[in-house]
């Protein structure tokens, strides 16, 4: 039930993303969801990427600081408050979101939202039990 996720540090200056991009697609790597947050002096890009292990490989030969992070990968129906009532019973059970991305494959159909969470176990046995669906990394990964 839990997806992993590549961390890269990335020095804020010009260039610097699109040769993470361009390393992945030499490699043949698919990104498949993205997130980047940055300061003044570094970002933090968050992938998932189809092939983890081979592009944190590349990542790392090329310089680039790397970390993995397991996240939880939810589907949420995309209409207004379809993420509210998600968000709800996480709060209700004092759950803290640490982050969280998003991404929709067909509008009108179900957003697929990335989370990471204070306490991960914890957070998907509550999912799991509201009858949210929880994607496995291997699906994720092929989306």
């Amino acid at each position: 039930m839990k997806v992993e996720q590549i961390s890269v540090f990335l020095e804020n200056k010009a260039g610097r993303l699109a040769e993470v991009t361009r390393v992945l697609g030499e490699a043949g790597i698919n990104i498949r969801a993205l997130s980047l947050a940055d300061t003044t002096d570094f970002g933090i890009l968050r992938l998932i990427v189809d092939q983890f292990d081979t592009a944190r490989q590349v990542l790392k030969e090329r310089g680039f600081t790397v970390g993995k992070t397991e996240v939880v990968a939810i589907e949420v129906p995309d209409r207004p408050g379809g993420l509210a009532s998600v968000l709800q019973v996480l709060s209700e059970a004092g759950i803290n979101v640490e982050y969280m991305y998003a991404f929709v494959q067909h509008s009108g159909k179900n957003a697929v939202i990335i989370f990471r969470f204070d306490n991960l176990e914890e957070a998907i046995a509550l999912l799991q039990k509201a009858g949210v669906h929880i994607y496995k990394g291997e699906e994720v990964y092929k989306l």
